[in-house]
C-alpha cells in the first residue's frame, strides 16, 4: 500500500498568493478508506487502526446512503482527540492507541472521543484525482462534507471534521499561539499528491515552545543529551535531545563532556551541571520532550536559574508585548498562590475563556495587593490602557473588552482576580444565553444547589433547549442557556426565569426561596431570576474568585453534579490540568447558540403570559 504524502520541516513562511495554510494536528496520520463494503482506518505505515477508533467507523456507517454513489473513498488526514477546534491533545491520543480491549476503547471514547480530521482526497467514487491541484482536491473534499452534512471546520465533539485552507499565515498563526495549536502546514495551490514522498509544495511551521534546562547527561551509544531542571532542590531530568546541533557545536559539547564529565558502567556519561542550553519542543510531559530540536546555548544563565517553575512559564507561551510585574505576589495569601499562578491559569485558560467573554463589556474585580485587602470595581478602560485591549464607547463612556490573548494577561497582570460578563454582546440589546443563578446561604447547603440544579435541567430538557452548568467558584451554580441573538428579548426570558423560580419555590417551599431580602430568606436557597437582566453581569466561565482558597468558576459536566461535588473542588491550580485530561464540559458552547431551538420555550412564555 501507497504511505501518505509528507511535508517538510521549514522555519521560512512562504511569501507567495500561491501558497495556502492549514493547521498541523499532533495525532496519528491516517488513510479513511471507505468501500461498499467495509470502512478502514489505515496508518501511515500500513497498518488497521479500525478497531481502535469505533466511533469513527460507526458514525461513518450512519452515512452510507448518502455517500454510496460517491465510493469508493479514500481521504488523507490525521486522528486526534480535539482539546479545542485547533489543539490536539496527543497525550491522551497515546495512551488510546495502547488499549487493546474493545471494551476499555469504548469507555474511552465515551469520555473522550476521536476524531477523524480530513486534509486532502485521493480516491472518489474508484477514480485515483491524485494528480489533481491541491485546490480542486480540496473543493472535491467540502463537497463530500456537504454531501453528507457534515462538518467543514473541527469540531471537539463531533467524530470526524474537515480541515480548512486558508489564504492569511498570521491570521491563522494568532489564532493557533492563544490555542497552544502544533504549527501550520503551508501547501502550493497548484501541485498534484505525490505518495510516500516528502516534498517541498508542503511545508511545516512548527509553534515550537522554548525550553531552558542544563545538560546533566550524554549517552554515546544513541547521541542524547539529557536535559535537567532543578525541582525540589536537585536536578530532574525532563527530556533528552539529539537534534539540531550544528557539527561544530557538537563536537565542541562532546570533548567538554569527555573532559569534564565521569564516566557510569553502562557507557554512558553524568556532567557536573553547568551547560545551559534551550530547547525548541511541542511539551514536555512525564519526564519527556515530545519532537525535541537543540536551539542554542543559553551562557546568560546560570544552572541554578533553570527551574521547574520556569518550565511551567515557558511552556505557557506568555506574549511577549505584556510585561508581567511582581510576579510572586502574593494574591491568594492563605494558599500561597502568587500572581504568577495567576497569569498562568488564565494563559492556560484563554482558549475556553476568551470565545465567553469576547465582544462583551468587562466588569473587574481588582485586588492589586491580594485577597484580603482593598478591592475595587473596574467598568472603564483607562488611558493608560494598551491598544491590545479592546473598547467600546457608548454614550460618551469608554467600557473595556477583552478579545485578545493579550488583553487577557494584561488585566490579569493589574491584579484582576474577578471577571463578570452581562448577558449580550457590547452593543446589542438582545440577550445571548439565560442564566439560573442558584444561591444557597452558605456553602455548608450547597447540596440545595445540586437539588435545585437538577430540576432545572430536568426542565431545560423537556423543553428540549440545551444547558450548560457551572460552580459560581464561592457556594452556589449557576446554569447557562445559549441561545441566538435576536431569538429571544430581555423581557421573553424574564417570564421564563421567573416562571422556573417560582415554579421550585411551590414545589419545594421549604428549601428554596426568591425572597430577595437575605434576613428572611433562613436556610433556604436564593433562585436569583432577578439577576438575568440588561445591565446585569455574572461571574465568567474560568473565571478565579477572590476567595481564601483561589477557587475557579468551573464548568461541569451534567454528570458531575452530584452529592459527592464540592465548591471548593477547583481552584486556578487544578483546573487547567482538569480541562486537558476531561475535556472543556463548554466546548460546544457556541455552536449550541447557533443552533438552539427556542420554539418549545417561546410557547411556555406565550402560556404564561396569557394566564397572567
Amino acid at each position: 500500500m501507497k504511505k501518505p504524502m509528507l511535508p517538510k520541516l521549514s522555519s521560512n513562511v512562504p511569501n507567495s498568493t500561491e501558497w495556502m495554510f492549514e493547521v498541523k494536528y499532533d495525532g496519528f496520520r491516517a488513510f479513511l478508506k471507505w468501500t461498499t463494503t467495509s470502512i478502514q482506518l489505515i496508518s501511515r505505515n500500513g497498518n488497521d487502526l479500525t478497531g481502535n477508533f469505533p466511533e469513527i467507523i460507526s458514525f461513518c456507517e450512519q452515512y452510507a446512503k448518502e455517500l454510496q454513489d460517491l465510493l469508493p473513498l479514500k481521504l488523507d488526514g490525521e486522528i486526534v482527540i480535539l482539546n479545542t477546534p485547533l489543539q490536539a491533545n496527543f497525550r491522551l491520543l497515546q495512551q488510546r492507541g495502547r488499549f487493546k480491549q474493545q471494551e476499555k476503547i469504548k469507555e474511552f471514547a465515551s469520555k473522550r472521543n476521536a476524531t477523524f480530521l480530513c486534509f486532502d482526497l485521493l480516491k472518489i467514487r474508484g477514480t485515483n484525482v491524485e494528480t489533481k491541484p491541491f485546490m480542486e482536491r480540496k473543493e472535491m473534499i467540502k463537497n463530500v462534507f456537504t454531501r453528507a452534512g457534515w462538518p467543514t471546520t473541527p469540531q471537539p465533539m463531533e467524530p470526524i471534521g474537515m480541515v480548512s485552507a486558508t489564504k492569511s499565515f498570521q491570521e491563522l498563526w494568532n489564532k493557533l499561539q492563544v490555542e497552544f495549536g502544533e504549527g501550520i502546514i503551508a501547501k502550493r495551490k497548484d501541485n498534484k499528491y505525490e505518495a510516500g514522498k516528502r516534498v517541498d509544495h508542503w511545508l511545516k511551521i512548527k509553534n515550537w515552545k522554548k525550553i531552558t534546562g542544563v545538560i546533566t547527561g550524554y549517552d554515546p551509544s544513541n547521541g542524547y543529551f539529557t536535559v535537567s531542571v532543578v525541582a525540589d532542590g536537585r536536578y530532574t531530568e525532563i527530556g533528552v535531545v539529539k537534534n539540531g546541533f550544528q557539527d561544530n557545536e557538537l563536537e565542541t559539547l562532546k570533548s567538554l563532556i569527555y573532559e569534564k564529565g565521569t564516566k557510569l558502567q553502562n557507557g554512558s556519561y553524568a556532567i557536573p551541571p553547568g551547560i545551559c542550553i534551550e530547547v525548541y519542543c511541542l511539551q514536555v510531559d512525564e519526564g519527556q520532550f515530545r519532537e525535541p530540536m537543540f536551539s542554542k546555548f543559553r551562557f546568560d544563565l546560570q544552572p541554578e536559574e533553570c527551574t521547574k517553575e520556569k518550565v511551567e512559564v515557558d511552556l505557557a507561551m506568555l506574549p511577549e508585548q505584556v510585561e508581567i510585574t511582581n510576579p510572586e505576589k502574593p494574591l491568594w495569601p492563605d494558599v500561597s498562590y502568587s500572581k504568577m499562578d495567576l497569569i498562568l491559569h488564565l494563559r492556560k485558560l484563554a482558549p475556553y475563556m476568551l470565545p465567553r467573554i469576547r465582544d462583551k463589556k468587562l466588569t473587574l474585580i481588582r485586588y492589586p495587593h491580594g485577597v484580603g485587602d482593598q478591592s475595587f470595581y473596574q467598568k472603564h478602560r483607562a488611558e493608560h490602557t494598551p491598544d491590545f485591549v479592546d473598547g467600546i464607547v457608548e454614550n460618551g463612556e469608554e467600557f473595556i473588552l477583552c478579545n485578545t490573548l493579550e488583553g487577557l494577561i494584561w488585566i490579569g497582570n493589574q491584579g484582576t482576580l474577578e471577571f463578570h460578563i452581562p448577558f449580550q454582546k457590547a452593543s446589542s440589546p438582545y440577550p445571548d444565553e439565560i442564566v439560573f443563578d442558584l444561591d444557597p446561604p452558605s456553602r455548608e447547603e450547597f447540596y440545595l444547589a445540586i437539588q435545585a440544579a437538577k430540576i432545572v435541567k430536568e426542565m431545560c430538557d423537556f423543553l428540549q433547549i440545551h444547558s450548560f452548568v457551572k460552580t459560581s467558584g464561592n457556594k452556589g451554580l449557576q446554569i447557562h442557556i445559549p441561545i441566538r441573538e435576536g431569538s429571544l428579548t430581555y423581557e421573553e426570558s424574564r417570564v421564563f426565569t421567573e416562571a422556573v423560580a417560582k415554579m421550585l419555590v411551590n414545589h419545594h417551599p421549604e428549601l428554596f426561596t426568591i425572597e430577595r431580602l437575605k434576613k428572611k430568606r433562613g436556610n433556604r436557597l436564593y433562585v436569583d431570576f432577578v439577576q438575568h437582566a440588561e445591565g446585569k453581569t455574572i461571574i465568567a466561565p474560568y473565571s478565579p474568585r477572590a476567595t481564601k482558597e483561589g477557587t475557579v468558576a468551573t464548568p461541569l459536566f451534567w454528570e458531575e453534579v452530584t452529592d459527592d461535588l464540592t465548591p471548593t473542588l477547583f481552584t486556578i491550580k487544578n483546573v487547567a490540568d482538569r480541562v486537558l485530561t476531561k475535556g472543556c464540559p463548554w466546548i460546544t458552547f457556541e455552536n449550541r447558540k447557533e443552533h438552539q431551538d427556542v420554539s418549545k420555550l417561546k410557547n411556555l412564555i406565550q402560556g404564561t403570559n396569557e394566564i397572567r
